[in-house]
């Protein structure tokens, strides 16, 4: 059986069985359809977050990102893995004690003005917006690379995948369907991640095989350690250390900040914790989803690493001893065919610039391999594009994995993206459906007509998902961080100081959360070089709107100092917040009869 047909069976098979859990779990009601009825069981809740929580960024991109930058991108770990903390101890079991059922509404009734809310379902919007283009930008690329199509019908097909069973099922349909996008997702990171690991090291785990020695290796000093191996073989052909830090402390403490505090203000994630019956739960849940999602994150930096020297290697086989791979093996050779395939998606590219029939690959702006370069009559690295976001998706390709592997490693790619875009679908139809229509213009609308609005705003959250995820601003990791720091500069200080202070009022709140977002916003547009001038007919290219060289997805940490400061101080400048919300915010933290559901 061709790989194309493999392919087309796992994801067929994986995408039929999300529909039939759907059309199996529809959602009948505004409960079943907000918070699956409020009767999902911790472990079920805990698989389902995790599911949401490990997006196209966390299956698709990040390893790719630790593999081309080695260390410094280890704070997506911790940032994310921080912040999943900070999120089931701080705010988890509170929102759900206090029962409502988008984190709008808490915001809304907690600083009790339909402003408060409002200003929260624009925050909201702004942010899942955001995240939910990386998830349609994995969806392209793995649909693009798998099923090899074009990129546009890709994420079409993924979108009416998404609409089958989010748009009727709701979050009960989501929620059992995550369930099964996660036991798939798993076995697709973790499966090519054991045969690699065995393939180099020995070891059947990854995460214990990223510090073991090569099969076969040895040096001077004896066997070789894989990390060292990879040292010797990245700086041997000009690039920088693997294991060694590069960037500036602050961007690095400020951008896992970010990544931490957006982390607890996610609205999709932390909708899942009002889908269990009581607040216990809420914290059962999110226990063993962090047990879930350590089985990904545990293997992510091996998955990184191993790839990383395998296409090194590849490239340059025995390293800068040997020869750079020629174009007749890549259309000769079965090791290299992987290479003409992902070339077809664009996403992939090299050019013989010295007409050598080879292709060399090393960092031509390294002054060893310039001299190096010039004496061998080279003219620059010649392997011209290699998306960072392929890496994941091509891995077993590269390793020579069987077919089915990379046939289960397409649904997992699909699995990853799915289930996260499902979530934060769900939060922006939840946010226009309950927050702004039934909570905003027209109060009095009925059960049935919010449920029908619900679904009508879903479907067009998906249309403007995949219009805006054709043309994204970076890789899917990257536009992530984007919607992290917005959530960190807008939804998490509110969250907090609606949960722990009394004293912030509802003139703070809005101000505070105005004073993040518009900030943040600002920043990024000047920093990525997207802001309009006037007197001209372009966005430029380049605009130097650094604040003391602080990157934009690293912004917003100071976005949330900015919404806490301006929060405090208005509220300070204004009257006290009413007695009878000092007296629900006390009831929400008091311990006793936390074991109880509050009835929305």
């Amino acid at each position: 059986m061709d790989q194309f047909t493999l392919n087309l069976l796992f994801v067929g098979a994986s995408f039929a069985l999300y529909i039939g859990i759907a059309v199996w779990a529809r959602a009948g009601s505004t409960s079943e359809f907000y918070a699956a009825g409020r009767g999902v069981h911790p472990v079920t809740n805990g698989m389902a977050t995790a599911a949401d929580w490990m997006s196209a960024a966390s299956f698709i991109s990040m390893a790719g990102l630790i593999a081309f930058t080695g260390y410094d991108n280890s704070t997506f770990l911790m940032g994310w893995t921080g912040g999943y903390v900070l999120l089931a101890l701080l705010l988890a079991p509170y929102l759900r004690k206090f029962g409502k059922y988008t984190v709008s509404e808490f915001v809304g009734d907690r600083f009790y003005s339909p402003t408060a809310r409002l200003v929260a379902v624009i925050c909201l919007l702004v942010a899942s917006i955001t995240y939910v283009i990386g998830q349609m930008q994995g969806v392209g690329i793995a649909f693009g690379r798998f099923l090899e199509i074009d990129a546009f019908w890709g994420l079409m097909l993924g979108s009416c995948v998404v609409f089958a069973y989010a748009v009727f099922g709701g979050m009960k349909g989501v929620t059992y369907t995550q369930v099964a996008q996660y036991v798939v997702l798993i076995l697709a990171y973790t499966i090519p991640a054991v045969f690699i690991s065995l393939q180099l090291t020995g070891s059947s785990i990854p995460a214990f095989g990223l510090f073991s020695e090569v099969s076969g290796a040895t040096g001077a000093e004896g066997n070789v350690y894989l990390l060292q191996k990879l040292d010797q073989i990245v700086t041997d052909l000009g690039f920088a250390s693997y294991t060694e830090a590069h960037k500036d402390n602050l961007n690095m403490v400020l951008f896992t900040l970010s990544l931490m505090i957006g982390t607890a203000g996610l609205p999709h994630v932390i909708m899942r914790f009002f889908t269990v019956p009581k607040v216990s739960d809420a914290r059962w849940s999110a226990g063993w989803a962090l047990v879930f999602i350590a089985l990904l994150y545990l293997t992510a930096p091996a998955v990184g690493a191993m790839a990383r020297l395998n296409i090194t290697t590849l490239m340059w086989p025995n390293g800068t001893n040997g020869e750079a791979v020629s174009v007749e093996m890549i259309e000769t050779d079965a090791r290299y065919s992987w290479m003409a395939t992902w070339q077809q998606t664009g996403l992939l590219d090299w050019e013989d610039k010295n007409g050598d029939g080879k292709i060399q690959y090393y960092n031509d702006k390294s002054e060893a391999m310039a001299e190096k370069a010039a004496a061998n009559g080279w003219q620059g690295n010649e392997l011209t594009k290699f998306d960072q976001d392929i890496l994941v998706l091509a891995n077993p390709e590269i390793a020579n994995l069987p077919g089915w592997v990379i046939g289960l490693v397409a649904a997992g790619g699909l699995a990853a993206a799915l289930s996260t875009a499902a979530g934060l679908l769900l939060a922006i139809s939840s946010a226009v459906s309950h927050d702004l229509l039934k909570g905003q213009l027209t109060p009095n609308m009925s059960e049935k007509s919010e449920l029908l609005a619900a679904r009508v705003s879903m479907a067009i959250a998906i249309v403007v998902a995949v219009i805006l995820g054709l043309n994204p601003p970076g890789f899917a990791a990257q536009t992530v961080a984007l919607a992290f720091g917005l959530a960190a500069a807008t939804i998490f200080p509110a969250l907090m100081m609606g949960i722990f202070s009394t004293r912030v009022n509802n003139y703070g709140a809005v101000s505070g959360m105005l004073a993040g977002l518009a900030f943040t916003l600002v920043y990024i547009f000047l920093h990525k070089g997207w802001l309009f001038i006037p007197g001209t007919n372009s966005f430029p290219d380049t605009v130097d709107g650094s604040l003391l060289g602080i990157q934009s997805t690293a912004i917003g940490a100071i976005g949330a100092l900015i919404n806490f400061i301006v929060a405090y101080v208005v509220s300070m400048s204004t009257k006290d917040t009413p007695q009878h919300i000092k007296d629900l915010v006390e009831s929400v933290r008091v311990p006793a009869g936390a074991g109880a559901a509050v009835d929305h």
